[in-house]
């Protein structure tokens, strides 16, 4: 396919993707691999990345010709492109890589991307200007940053995704013009703050996770994930008691929760051996005085 109309971004197909179509200034997760003609090797490639990072169209990829390529694409598409010069690297090349006049070839797979525009475009604004947005768009925002930090928890970037959702956080705190909104800032809020409580977790800091599973609970306090979180993060910090009493909690909510029901013989085992460490202490100390008498 001619993608440009005068032979300088053309495409084949390799393998369609599903879903939408990647939109103007979207974050994508792509694999990609340059050629100069007639040669096997690449001048570039991430191929050998395990996790490629997220990447700004117009801010990271800024290659004319895959800009144009990369808006055809879908997600899990692989495509091949060839590119003219005034579509890839001009008259003057980009030495000592990339010869003057060079036509190049692309390979590229598209892994995920985030419809990221309009929330770049708001984390820009000054304060006062978020806060004349509708609270449709901030929810958008807040939901778009919660989408962010969702990606990069599944590549296991932990503090990448805490930063992402304490931003989505910081911007749900306005004020409601009626119970329909607070309604609406509650459910997104409860969201992050799940969110934020299972990545404090991953970075072993329960007191953190604690913090954020009680604000959870806050907004609602039958919420079984919110009473798990609280109970995982009490059980790290071997506050058994406390621990307990949120999975019982959490327990008389979804009873036949798994996760739930191996956490609550966890602690049973844990206690255990406190218990057993706690009397064999006992022994030591007082073994002198036994001894004596």
């Amino acid at each position: 396919r001619d993608l440009s109309g005068d032979g300088g971004v053309r495409k084949v197909e390799l393998r369609p993707g599903k879903g939408q179509a990647v939109p103007p200034g979207a974050s994508l997760a792509v694999e990609y691999s340059g050629y100069l003609e007639h040669c096997d090797e690449p001048f570039c490639t991430n191929c050998y990345s395990k996790s490629p990072r997220l990447m700004k169209l117009g801010k990271d990829i800024t290659l004319l010709g895959l800009e144009i390529g990369l808006l055809t694409m879908k997600k899990g598409e692989v495509a091949r492109f060839v590119f003219t010069p005034d579509y890839a690297y001009g008259r003057r090349g980009c030495p000592p890589l990339i010869p003057p006049n060079a036509t190049v070839m692309f390979e590229v797979e598209v892994l995920d991307f985030l419809d990221s525009d309009e929330s770049d475009a708001f984390f820009e604004l000054t304060a006062e200007q978020q806060d004349t947005f509708p609270l449709q768009k901030v929810l958008k925002v807040a939901d778009t940053e919660r989408e962010f930090g969702n990606y990069l928890y599944r590549k296991q970037e932990f503090e990448s995704a805490k930063d992402r959702y304490k931003r989505a956080f910081s911007i749900l705190g306005r004020s409601p013009s009626s119970e329909a909104e607070q309604r609406q800032i509650n459910t997104s809020k409860l969201l992050v703050l799940l969110n934020l409580s299972l990545t404090y977790l991953k970075l072993e800091r329960p007191a953190q996770a604690l913090a954020y599973g009680e604000k959870a609970l806050e907004i609602d306090q039958r919420n079984a994930k919110a009473l798990f979180r609280c109970g995982q993060a009490c059980l790290c910090m071997t506050e058994y008691e406390k621990a307990r009493d949120f999975l019982v909690r959490a327990q008389h909510i979804q009873p036949f929760n798994h996760d739930i029901n191996n956490e609550l013989k966890k602690l049973a085992s844990c206690y255990r051996d406190y218990v057993e460490k706690e009397k064999e202490m006992c022994c030591r100390m007082f073994a002198p005085l036994n001894s004596s008498s």
